[in-house]
């Protein structure tokens, strides 16, 4: 359980370095934003249209009296909007990792610039890193996709599917989030989706510490455009820390001084040892 605490931590320690780092700050929200703009016409045409949507595929149901009717379209309505809602909080990342590529690869690399040592670098051309995320986030869609449908036809069962399935649904998101955001760290280092998840499920708690609450201001309108400057950077950190790495030694003593004074403590394992960001 105490990863949980050290993958919020990551979390929290991201948005304060994006914080600190202005310029580094209003770079990434400028991917957010147009993705935005895109997801929130989707989701409004959705809200206006899954109840005819509903009536459409229900056919069935047109005989049946109120308040059945009623009740059973709703719900309907509800769970469609919410798998909607549920998948939009997933791709929304991919999208916007894909549309802010070099942006949020440039972030990630001062991250790693920031804490010293040898910074990776994929080394490749830019359409080539493009097919890849392309690729791998439609792997990750598919995953998603499948625990979203099983979840979905869950939904139906009561009380587990208006209480349990929610929580799970919240977690598979919340694990998913931090894999797409860390890919852009990973995919510096040249490691694959299939070793990607198998980091990932290693730590599988502190993941979630840091996914969880993330899909959940997520939810939030406007919230994940702010954040996800933030979450590349905790992102980075994570991953260096799932990698285990550790930050450079080649600093010099002035540095170091200046990382005190500054007061920026980063930590890559919790109480294990404390990196000082410079500013």
């Amino acid at each position: 359980m105490r990863d949980l605490g050290v993958g919020f931590k990551y979390l929290v320690q991201g948005q304060k370095w994006v914080g600190l780092h202005g310029r580094w700050f209003g770079f990434g929200l400028l991917p957010g934003l147009v993705t935005l703009v895109l997801y929130t016409g989707a989701l409004v045409g959705l809200g206006y249209g899954a109840d005819d949507l509903v009536s459409w595929v229900t056919p069935f149901a047109d005989d049946w009296t109120s308040p059945w009717l009623g009740i059973f379209r709703g719900t309907l309505t509800a769970l469609v909007f919410s798998f909607g809602l549920f998948l939009a909080v997933i791709t929304f990342t991919a999208v916007t990792l894909l549309v802010g590529q070099p942006f949020y690869e440039s972030l990630s690399e001062e991250v790693d610039r920031s804490l010293g040592g040898e910074v990776p670098e994929s080394g490749l051309p830019l359409w080539r890193e493009l097919w890849i995320s392309a690729r791998d986030s439609l792997r990750v869609l598919l995953r998603v996709a499948f625990y979203g449908i099983l979840l979905f036809a869950c939904g139906f069962i009561p009380v587990i599917g208006q209480t349990v399935v929610p929580v799970i649904g919240f977690c598979v998101s919340g694990f998913f989030l931090a894999e797409e955001l860390t890919a852009v760290a990973f995919q510096r280092r040249g490691v694959e989706l299939k070793e990607r998840l198998t980091l990932l499920r290693g730590r599988r708690m502190a993941v979630l510490g840091f996914g969880v609450p993330l899909t959940l201001a997520f939810l939030v309108p406007f919230v994940a455009v702010f954040l996800m400057p933030g979450a590349v950077a905790g992102a980075t950190l994570m991953a260096r820390d799932l990698r285990g790495e550790t930050a450079g030694d080649d600093r010099d003593g002035d540095s170091g001084e200046n990382d005190r004074d500054g007061g920026n403590l980063l930590s890559s394992g919790g109480d294990q040892e404390v990196h000082h960001l410079p500013h």
